[in-house]
Order: structure tokens, then sequence, then C-alpha cells
């Protein structure tokens, strides 16, 4: 009797084990397509820019306008993403920007566009897809299992460099052969797609009985959050750095196309087509560079090789050459931004993903548009060559900053922790009911007061990102083997969003404190209404506290410590 079939297994390192997934493989293609059309938009207004005007700091100025609103709304964008649905959010979102490429098509058919309208709808553009980006990124996490997720964020990196690979050769044969407005049409149309895909997409929601964040509060969160991950602020600041520097090449490209190599729309076109083929190759490579090096050398990696691409571009007025050095250039310009972006995934939980992936995106879209505004002041006054060489020279340089700043190791620390109950309550209190203050008795042994101590350091850092102010740890000076933790929430509300927000890194953290607790009495915990004049009655007459005004309790869940 032959031997039945073994099944058929995949491996979750391969980088296609997303694409098994219905719904991120539809939301994939969309995005592929939309970003095929971004990028045609692209070369059109970038040639478009040039033909009206002669002035660098201008053609360099389209850049920043697409890139700008990433910086300027990504917290508000990466709030919303995470207070509402994400599905919603990008529709929303996607249609702003089908908007403003409406727009701009209809005024250059008309004869109407003018170097600031250009950049005004090239602004709303952006916009529309900044406001979308940290609902579609976050919303991954939704669509595969979190093994594939680093898969998963390499292959959207994939799709806008395969669409960078074809989409500017593409818009430069359009912007040659039937004019930019048939470019700007293009990528309205190339709109549609995503936009049928994300309407057909039957989200689940995850009911929550706690009421969404106020989006100043949100806001307020998230910033809260980042300023207390020291691995997420190192990847920031390291993004940054990539951006403002590498966005040289990305912003002076029409230059190099029409100063250096002296070539048109089509050379320009055909020179981001070959910087985007090098990004394909460097996103394809992510997760074997991740198997074999460190975080920190992978960044080194990514700036030398970028530092001398950039360099032979500076002194090339070789297609050919130049074309080899943007591959190179490409690779390393992706692969660093893959590789940050991932570190941000793994590291923030679900309910602050959003706006992590929007801090991420600000960091990395404001470098480029800073840098690109600075590139062209440069090459106004010095020329395209001196600006890239200066560019080169800084990027060689940029390792240096892993001496202050190393890249973190980080794995999967954003898994969510199981839920908590919530602690008894015999006052009556309202969601505004506040601050709360909690204040959490350990006892010690002597010896081990050194090691609790800096393990609380670690617990400091993660009571505040996830809500809490005013931490302090005291220890009592009559009796050395008694500490006192002590922090304030806000409201009763912010309370019990900050108990269940710890991911289980964290959990295990605490758990790890009380575990240096000694004595036959457990650790104890107080729970205070500081400005308790609500919950009092002042005059005989005044009514109890309505109980439909209460928050109802979860009392199912397992049992929580603070």
């Amino acid at each position: 009797m032959p031997a039945s079939p073994k099944p058929q297994t995949f491996s979750t390192d391969s980088i296609t084990a997303p694409l098994r997934h219905v719904t991120f493989r539809r939301v994939w293609f969309g995005s592929l397509v939309s970003n095929l059309g971004m990028l045609v938009q692209g070369v059109a207004a970038a040639w478009t820019m040039t033909q009206m005007t002669s002035s660098a700091d201008k053609v360099s100025l389209v850049q920043t306008a697409l890139m700008l609103p990433v910086m300027l709304i990504s917290m508000p964008a990466g709030a919303i993403a995470d207070m509402y649905d994400r599905r919603v959010v990008a529709l929303v979102a996607l249609s702003i920007a089908l908007a403003g490429a409406t727009a701009l098509t209809a005024l250059a058919w008309l004869g109407l566009l003018t170097p600031n309208l250009l950049l005004a709808l090239c602004f709303v553009v952006g916009s529309g897809m900044a406001l979308m980006s940290p609902a579609w990124q976050a919303s991954v996490s939704e669509q595969v299992p979190s093994e594939t997720l680093p898969a998963a964020v390499a292959l959207n990196g994939i799709s806008y460099n395969i669409a960078r690979s074809v989409g500017p050769a593409v818009g430069g044969v359009v912007v040659a052969t039937a004019g930019a407005v048939a470019a700007f049409a293009l990528n309205a149309l190339l709109f549609l797609p995503l936009l049928v895909v994300l309407f057909l997409w039957e989200r689940i929601a995850e009911s929550s009985r706690l009421p969404p964040e106020k989006l100043g509060r949100a806001m307020v969160s998230g910033v809260r959050y980042i300023t207390n991950s020291p691995s997420i602020k190192i990847v920031l600041t390291r993004s940054m750095v990539m951006a403002v520097v590498g966005g040289a090449i990305v912003a002076l490209m029409p230059l190099v196309a029409r100063d250096l190599l002296h070539g048109g729309a089509q050379t320009y076109g055909i020179m981001l087509g070959v910087f985007g083929l090098g990004a394909v190759v460097g996103a394809l490579s992510v997760n074997k560079v991740r198997k074999r090096m460190s975080g920190e050398a992978a960044i080194r990696a990514c700036a030398l090789s970028m530092g001398g691409a950039i360099a032979a571009v500076a002194l090339s007025h070789e297609p050919t050459l130049t074309a080899a050095a943007l591959v190179l250039a490409g690779g390393g310009w992706i692969m660093s931004g893959t590789l940050n972006n991932i570190a941000v995934q793994l590291s923030a939980p679900r309910w602050v993903a959003g706006r992590a992936l929007a801090a991420y995106q600000a960091a990395a879209s404001g470098g480029v548009a800073v840098g690109s505004w600075g590139w062209g002041h440069l090459t106004d006054a010095a020329g395209v060559q001196t600006a890239l060489l200066v560019s080169a020279a800084v990027m060689t340089a940029s390792p240096l900053l892993g001496l202050w700043l190393r890249m973190p190791r980080i794995n999967a620390q954003g898994e969510d922790a199981e839920l908590l109950a919530d602690p008894e309550v015999r006052l009556a209190l309202t969601g505004r009911s506040g601050p709360l203050v909690v204040e959490i008795e350990y006892r010690i042994a002597q010896e081990n007061a050194r090691a609790f101590y800096s393990l609380m350091q670690q617990v400091q850092l993660s009571r505040k990102r996830n809500g809490a102010y005013g931490w302090s740890i005291a220890r009592d000076i009559a009796d050395p083997e008694l500490w006192t933790e002590r922090y304030h929430c806000p409201t009763w509300l912010d309370y019990l969003r900050h108990r269940n927000r710890s991911t289980q890194c964290e959990r295990a953290m605490e758990q790890q404190a009380m575990a240096f607790h000694v004595g036959h009495n457990p650790v104890r915990i107080r729970r205070m209404l500081e400005r308790p004049f609500g919950s009092v009655r002042w005059k005989d007459d005044t009514p109890d506290r309505a109980a439909k005004d209460v928050l109802p309790l979860i009392t199912t869940a397992p049992g929580g410590t603070t």
C-alpha cells in the first residue's frame, strides 16, 4: 500500500509566506498598483516643475511637498488609526489623496497649473497618504500571524520598490509621449483598486468596554510611550539621520538626470527605476541580513554602501555607471528603512502600534523633507555634484553614531498580555474620577536591595509608557526592608487602560519585581482617589451618584497586581 503523501508545509521565514493570507495578498496588490500611480505622479510633478522654473530649490520642494505631510500629521494619523476602525480610516485617507490627484489632473489639463499650485496639490495627495499609512501598516498584524510579520513588513517595502523600479520608467515614458496631464490622470485611476479592496475587506474589529481616548490625549499617550522606550528612540534617531543625509539622492535625482547626465524625462524615469530595482533586491535580502548580522552591523553596512554609491553618482557622467551606483544606493536605502520599520513594529504593542509607526514615518519622511530642502539650497549655491559629494561624506561618517546610539537587539516584545480583572472598588467612581494614586509596598531583603532597585528603574519606564506619571520609589528609613512604589493616573478610566496595556514582557518584569518580596504577607497595594470631593455627600440632601454613571467591572478575567 503506497504511503500517504506528507502534508505540504511552508516556512514562515519565506519572504512570500504572508501572501498566502487572502486579505494581506489583496491589500498588497492594491497598494502595489497605488504606489505605481504615486511614482508616476512624482515623475510628472518633478519634471513639470523643471519645465516651469529653473530653480533647484523649487524642484527639490516637490519631494518636500510629498513627504512633509508625513512629518506634520503622522502623530494625529497614528492616534486616529489606534482610536478608530483602521479600515475606515484608510478609506477616508485614500479618498483625500484621490481628490487631490483629480484636482491636479484637472488644473493641468486646463493649463492653470502654477509652481505653487503644483506644490499645494502634491501636499494634499501626500497628506492623504500620510493619514492612510499608519492605519495601513498597523493593520498588517491583523492580516498575518505574528511569525510572518517581519516578512510582511519587508513585502510592503518591496511593494513600493517594485513600483519604484517600474513606475518612474513608466512615468518618464508617459510624460515624454502623452504629457504630464496623462501621468496625473493615470495616478488618479490607480487609486481605485486599493479603494475597492479596502471597501471589501471584512475586518473583525475588537470591541472594548472602554471608550476610545480623545485625540489630544491619544497623541500625548503616544508621545509618552515613545519617550519612555529607549530602543524606539534610538531607532527613530538613526532613521532620521539616514533620511536627512540620504534624501539628497532622492531629491536631486531630476537634476542628476538633467545636469550630470544631460538627459530628459525618460532618463530621469530610468534612473529612478534602477534605484527602485536596487531597493527590491535590498528588501528581498532583509530576512537573510537579519539572521546573519546584528541591527547595528546591518545599518552600518547600509550607510557605507550608500555613501560610496552617492559619491559615484556625483562623479559619474555615464548613465551606465550612474545606474549601477543607484542600484547599490537603492538597496541600502530600503534595507535600512525596512530594518527600522520591523524594529518598531516588533517593539510596540497593538494599542499604540499606529502611533509608534507614525513616529517612525515622521522621523524618516520628515528627514527626507527637511533634507531635500537643505540639499536644494546647497545645490543652488554650490552645484549638484558638490551637494552629492557632501551627502556622501556625511553618510560615510554616520555609522559613528553607533558609538553613542547603538541599534538595539529587538525581538517580538509587543505581544499583548492577558487582560486583568478590575480591582475591588467600594467607592462609586465614574470614568472622570481622579487623579488615581497607586502605592505598592514591597518587603525586600537587604542583600537584594541593589538588584531590586535596578529592576524598578525598568518598571518605571513600563509604568510611564502605559500612562502613569509622577512615578517614585522610596525606602523606609526606620524599616530598610520596606519599599514603596508610587505613581499616578489622571482618571479612573486612564487607570483601567493603564492596567491592561502591558505587554507579556512588561507583565513578566512586574512579576519579577513581586518575586523579590519576602515575608508572610503579600505585597500590599493601595489605590486612592487623590481629590475625592466628587465622592463625598457634602449636604444631607445631595443625591448619591447614579449607578448608571459608574463604570462596570470585569470580574471574569484573572486577577492582577497593579
